[in-house]
């Protein structure tokens, strides 16, 4: 279940199915990324602060890559730069990893056995490439991560009645399932397009893989504007909610 909770008053988005990590989503009022709007640069560079605080880490040590809809992934490390990389893996408790997001889905992982984290940007190229069951493979292969430990919290992302897809990438987005499932779309006989729920194609994909313990937020960006940002809602002219992972101590 999620559940609003404030940081210095400022709202922020938790699932009370993440316990042993510290993973939330910004909202407007705890922006840090401001993206296309400048205007936001102050008050961004104030959150960051404060977050940084909350988190109890330096500004600095909130470690975000320049996100471009691969399928790159990298472990974050304090001082590194990420240019082409869609999700992070966070191993090292002294850091946290943030993603930005304004309609895509994002996916935070948490493996409790080994206390390893990550967080994976699954708009439509990401969701048909697979980055959330890759960024497992590779949790899997670096550090024996297993779907039977992970928890995963997918985040606020628009909703299947706000977003619709042509049949190329509709094809797309179906091959990337093992199975057949008919609750993540509907067809448009008006438009002749398809309506995605890409949040549920993604829940699908954790499913396959053996990860049971997770949790789908409600929430649609396009149609809560007044909470998060929406590139589609707002013309593509936004700022970005971000996905934050720290891990805690064990």
């Amino acid at each position: 279940m999620f559940k609003f909770e404030t940081i210095n008053n400022k709202k922020i988005l938790k699932s009370d199915l993440l316990t042993k990590a510290n993973g939330f989503f910004t909202t407007r009022e705890s922006v840090i990324t401001q993206r296309d709007l400048p205007e936001l640069e102050a008050i961004c560079s104030q959150n960051r602060e404060l977050i940084a605080r909350y988190l109890k880490i330096k500004p600095e040590q909130l470690i975000s890559p320049v996100q471009t809809h691969s399928a790159n992934i990298a472990v974050a490390k304090e001082g590194q730069k990420y240019p082409d990389t869609d999700a992070l893996v966070v191993i090292d408790t002294n850091i946290a990893i943030a993603l930005n997001f304004a309609d895509c889905t994002p996916v935070i992982l948490y493996d409790s056995y080994n206390n390893i984290g990550a967080i994976s940007h699954a708009g439509w190229r990401g969701t048909t490439a697979g980055i959330v069951p890759k960024t497992i493979e590779f949790m899997n292969k670096h550090y024996s991560t297993e779907p039977k430990n992970i928890t995963a919290i997918i985040g606020p992302a628009i909703s299947m009645d706000n977003y619709q897809v042509g049949d190329d990438v509709f094809i797309q987005i179906k091959s990337s399932l093992k199975q057949e499932y008919n609750d993540f779309y509907r067809f448009d006989k008006i438009t002749n397009k398809y309506n995605v729920d890409l949040k549920t194609v993604n829940l699908h994909q954790l499913e396959e893989l053996g990860v049971s313990r997770i949790d789908k937020c409600d929430y649609c960006t396009y149609d809560s504007i007044d909470v998060f940002f929406s590139y589609r809602r707002e013309n593509g002219k936004t700022a970005r909610h971000s996905a934050i992972l720290k891990l805690i101590e064990q």
